[in-house]
């Protein structure tokens, strides 16, 4: 979805997170914003000269309907769960000031998945593109809470970690075209 100069107004109070502080902060019913970026089923919306990011799960909130997240895979809860499964739902996680996904940007540095007859258990290293980004821990739970939606998925653990040091060069080069850097 594209941005939109479209005032929007808030059709219900709903949590949001300010960028880039990444402090919690609750949207009010009335409020006017403005969508400014809307993918992975979550929007940044520009309001009072500040960006926040909300949901995909409070879409209703400005009017939008949540997108369903789907992996092109789908397994049973009985069958291991595939490492392509686990990069897709990482492909639908987004900085909220960076059009790009994480896997293309080169946050994502190690992903382990442990099969067990009472599911997966699946371990994510990714880093930031700056070690002060506020938004790390939203960005982290984001990418887990969309592992968790994939079947037979157990357990997730996220960690940030700063070794290497993450630099552009990290970046895909669709990742680098798209932002205008190639």
């Amino acid at each position: 979805m594209q941005p939109t100069s479209e005032l929007i107004t808030v059709e219900r109070d709903c949590e949001a997170i300010l960028i880039p502080s990444g402090d919690p902060i609750k949207l009010i019913k009335g409020t006017h914003v403005r969508i400014t970026q809307a993918l992975g089923g979550d929007y940044t919306l520009f309001v009072n000269g500040n960006l926040v990011k909300i949901s995909g799960v409070d879409a209703d909130a400005i009017g939008k309907v949540r997108e369903e997240e789907t992996s092109d895979v789908q397994k049973k809860n009985d069958e291991p769960v595939q490492e392509e499964q686990v990069w897709a739902q990482l492909r639908t996680v987004y900085d909220p000031e960076i059009p790009v996904n994480i896997v293309e940007l080169g946050l994502i540095y190690d992903l382990q998945i442990n099969n067990k007859k009472a599911g997966s258990f699946i371990n994510v290293k990714m880093t930031l593109t700056a070690p002060g980004c506020g938004m790390g821990p939203a960005i982290a739970m984001d990418a887990e809470t969309k592992i968790r939606n994939i079947p037979g998925v157990n357990n997730v653990l996220v960690e940030i970690v700063w070794e290497p040091l993450w630099d552009r060069e990290m970046m895909s080069d669709e990742a680098k075209l798209q932002l205008g850097m190639m």
